[in-house]
């Protein structure tokens, strides 16, 4: 893999640039819709292609690996093939996963116990199979295995969880040199900053995945449940740490403010299930602001979905037509909200490359946090 950073804003930390894969190119800063199972829930990989347009999508381990299983994956010959995608895939390491199970899972130093959501089937992930599995899938960016911490957290497990998942790195990197890629492509991982939300550990741990000198990294253990505030904080103390020639990935964030912000922040990288989750429940996202689609008041509105035409649902389809959908509990109703969602998190981020490239991304990101702030 290989990052080009053309240029950063002059008033912020933002920051244009280019990720080369073997897959193909990602402009960043990039948004990374979520397929999770092998698919963005709702959207037609078409559609995902010609309307969304995004450079790269993201695959979860933990849900890939219990269904349909790596070796399914082996047979079809990897992910991209098995979902007909042939651009970027990164996949995370089940790290995420495996915190939410918080009643289904043990963890040592040897790795994570955990129970199958699924079935009840007991599996153990550990730094090595991890690897070994993202071989399988063979995403073009993977994740290292790492704990991540809940909030809010204790001082003490926060610091003990960061340096867990430090050794559990070096198990990682060491483990992987001794697995080659299998689908005739590189593969490349990403270390985990760590760390809750205090400032000794996150600085702690900025350093140490500094030196690992990974092709990029990725900040983790953020967009818990801490108040966006301290999300920036913690943002803004790693990335001051991170190598500017490396693309830094916020794993899990957000809305589109957080974004913005994050991306001000020297942010490149982010995904998020926010818009296809909210997208199926009626919630759209523009750029004057959100709407609640399910809204009498949208009922007899024939105006286009959004006047920006971002994809060809918004100015196929009336507000009132999709109130109507979701109404009647139509599953094509679910499909063009996802859509439009996709598509404006993709054009928020290409208007953010743009506004850094052109000089005044701090002036344009001010305005855009403002008109987006509101419900209407």
């Amino acid at each position: 893999m290989q990052f080009d950073l053309k240029i950063t804003d002059p008033k912020s930390k933002a920051r244009a640039g280019v990720i080369t894969t073997d897959h193909g190119t990602i402009e960043t800063p990039i948004f990374m819709p979520v397929g999770t199972v092998a698919t963005v829930k709702g959207v037609h990989q078409s559609e995902l292609k010609d309307e969304v347009n995004p450079d790269i999508i993201l695959g979860n381990t933990y849900h890939l690996y219990l269904r349909p299983q790596t070796s399914i994956l082996e047979q079809a010959g990897g992910l991209h093939k098995f979902m007909n995608w042939d651009r970027n895939i990164l996949t995370d390491s089940g790290g995420y996963q495996v915190y939410s199970l918080s009643g289904r899972r043990k963890i040592n130093e040897e790795g994570v116990k955990f129970k199958s959501h699924i079935d009840g089937s007991t599996h153990f992930f550990t730094p090595e199979n991890v690897m070994e599995i993202q071989r399988s899938i063979g995403a073009d960016i993977i994740m290292a295995f790492d704990e991540c911490t809940p909030y809010p957290c204790d001082y003490s497990y926060a610091k003990q969880s960061m340096h867990m998942t430090h050794r559990w790195l070096k198990r990682c990197v060491n483990h992987l040199e001794k697995v080659p890629p299998k689908y005739g492509y590189n593969q490349t991982l990403f270390p985990i900053v760590q760390g809750s939300t205090y400032t000794d550990l996150r600085k702690q741990s900025a350093e140490f995945i500094a030196s690992v000198e990974a092709e990029g990294n990725a900040i983790g253990g953020l967009s818990v449940g801490e108040p966006a505030e301290e999300m920036y904080a913690m943002t803004e103390v790693v990335t001051a740490i991170l190598p500017e020639d490396k693309p830094r990935y916020l794993m899990g964030v957000g809305t589109p403010i957080n974004i913005l912000e994050n991306i001000a922040l020297g942010v490149d990288m982010f995904d998020c299930v926010m818009p296809t989750r909210n997208a199926r429940n009626g919630m759209l996202f523009t750029a004057h602001g959100s709407i609640n689609i399910k809204n009498k008041k949208w009922e007899n509105d024939f105006s286009p979905i959004d006047e920006m035409d971002i994809t060809y649902v918004d100015t196929m389809y009336s507000k009132a037509y999709l109130r109507h959908l979701f109404a009647s509990r139509e599953m094509l109703g679910k499909q063009i909200a996802s859509i439009h969602n996709l598509g404006f998190y993709l054009w928020l981020v290409r208007e953010a490359r743009k506004h850094i490239i052109a000089g005044d991304f701090a002036t344009w990101k001010d305005k855009m946090v403002k008109q987006m702030d509101k419900r209407l």
